[in-house]
């Protein structure tokens, strides 16, 4: 279906300005409006066809005209007809759909990863360079932004109406979203999934940037310390490098440069480590135990918060070798094994 660039952009300047559609600030924005209005217009036109073939039949049959019934005859040309041509529109939707789909949820390998954590009532927001937002949200135009989602409590959804974005957010499970801002503004953040009593305000707003502006931003709101730096320290702390500290001595496996990789578990089976994968197996460690080592390791359920489960997935991907770990391990050790001088 080939529209006019001209008509395109004045329907949907007619349709902001008459504040009956959302602007279109996202590359998505334009493919899945052309599907929306390609069900309207194949929506309308079927509408009138039956409408006009009713109000014809109902002058053309009326009683005064044919008081007496008469059998009409089946056509195997019309009947093949009224099924082929539904059946090829359907068809194309369903591929046009298929496509869109795939491309609304696969996001560019060099996308820029935002967590967000959502529950009653708020949206929290977490950059890999430290910055936290609340109820806020700021992304560069031109770069693909995915957002990594969760909820500390009940089903809630995400919805950007103006980049076509929405996506449920689910309590124990990570899901993904992604979009390319192209216009600079501010945008709103809706929870499109009832959610208790504060649902309606459970709003947010996106601030779309420059890059040279969201690059100022950046510099303005970070807090001192990455995501992989706390979870850093959250990894030494908590005990971590005491077993997967890649000696061969260790007790769990090296996770230097496992995020990405394929991962060979106890029970035979194969799995491609992501974000979902490295959460599960600090929360589930039984469940996930890697071919080679025994199911040992105790759950973290319960004793960390999402936000820290956020900051050690961070810092294990950006793992590429076990030296700070061991080092850190060593200095640990040395300063426990010290003797203490005695009082005088």
């Amino acid at each position: 279906m080939h529209i006019s660039p001209v008509l395109w952009q004045f329907l949907v300047r007619w349709l902001n300005a008459s504040a009956l559609f959302p602007a279109e600030a996202s590359t998505i924005a334009p493919y899945t409006d052309a599907l929306y209005f390609f069900l309207m217009l194949i929506t309308i036109v079927g509408i009138l066809l039956v409408g006009g073939l009713i109000l014809g039949f109902s002058i053309r049959y009326r009683r005064e005209k044919s008081p007496v019934a008469t059998q009409v005859e089946g056509s195997t040309l019309l009947e093949a007809t009224w099924t082929i041509i539904p059946l090829a529109i359907f068809l194309v939707i369903f591929v046009w759909g298929a496509l869109l789909y795939f491309r609304i949820y696969t996001p560019p390998t060099n996308s820029m990863n935002i967590y967000v954590v959502g529950k009653q009532w708020m949206w929290k927001a977490e950059h890999p360079g430290g910055q936290h937002e609340i109820n806020a949200l700021h992304v560069p135009i031109g770069r693909p932004v995915q957002l990594t989602m969760i909820s500390q409590d009940v089903f809630h959804s995400f919805s950007i109406p103006d980049f076509r974005v929405k996506r449920e957010v689910i309590p124990g499970r990570y899901s993904t979203v992604w979009f390319q801002a192209t216009t600079p503004g501010v945008y709103h953040i809706f929870c499109t999934q009832y959610c208790g009593t504060l649902h309606a305000g459970m709003i947010g707003q996106v601030t779309a940037l420059t890059p040279e502006d969201y690059d100022k931003w950046t510099q303005r709101s970070t807090s001192g310390m990455s995501l992989a730096q706390n979870g850093e320290r959250l990894y030494n702390s908590m005990g971590c490098n005491a077993c997967h500290n890649g000696s061969a001595a260790a007790r769990g496996p090296s996770l230097a440069g496992v995020y990405g990789a394929r991962l060979q578990l106890a029970n035979g089976s194969t799995v491609t480590v992501n974000e979902a994968y490295l959460r599960d197996s600090i929360l589930n460690p039984s469940q996930h135990v890697t071919a080679g080592y025994a199911p040992i390791m105790p759950t973290y359920q319960g004793q960390i918060s999402e936000d820290g489960l956020i900051d050690l997935v961070e810092y294990i991907k950006t793992m590429q070798t076990n030296y700070r770990s061991q080092q850190t391990l060593v200095t640990n050790q040395s300063t426990q094994a010290a003797p203490t001088t005695p009082g005088r």
